[in-house]
């Protein structure tokens, strides 16, 4: 017998969203970022202005929550071009949100913050 496994959905975290058009935008993920799931969480690298995983670590402007990656992206290799959620108001299920692996809570509640001042509530 075999196993199927239903991986995420574009879109699949958001609960609801003012208007797809005002909420979304088509960003660059950077090369590097490999390959990111709906859902994931980003920054943004101030030099560049390319978009890649949150980075709480980090001090080249990645370390702060700007927004959530609408749909799966391979940036493994080459820059690669990505839908995001930039704005709200929009409500997403923070179930369904991928955070940066080893994340603590106090960075967690930060990017939380972060993205609630852009108008997108975890709910």
């Amino acid at each position: 017998m075999m196993t199927l496994t239903e991986g995420k959905h574009a879109g699949g975290f958001l609960v609801w969203e003012v208007l797809r058009d005002y909420t979304r935008e088509t960003v660059i993920i950077a090369s590097g970022a490999g390959k990111l799931e709906p859902g994931t969480v980003l920054g943004k690298i101030t030099t560049g202005g390319k978009y890649t995983t949150l980075a709480p670590a980090a001090t080249n402007g990645s370390q702060n929550a700007v927004g959530i990656l609408w749909t799966g992206v391979d940036a493994t290799d080459a820059d690669a071009p990505g839908v995001v959620v930039l704005r709200g108001p929009a409500i997403v299920n923070r179930h369904e949100i991928i955070w940066p692996e080893g994340g603590t809570e106090a960075q967690i509640t930060a990017a939380t913050n972060a993205l609630a001042s852009l108008g997108i509530i975890l709910r």
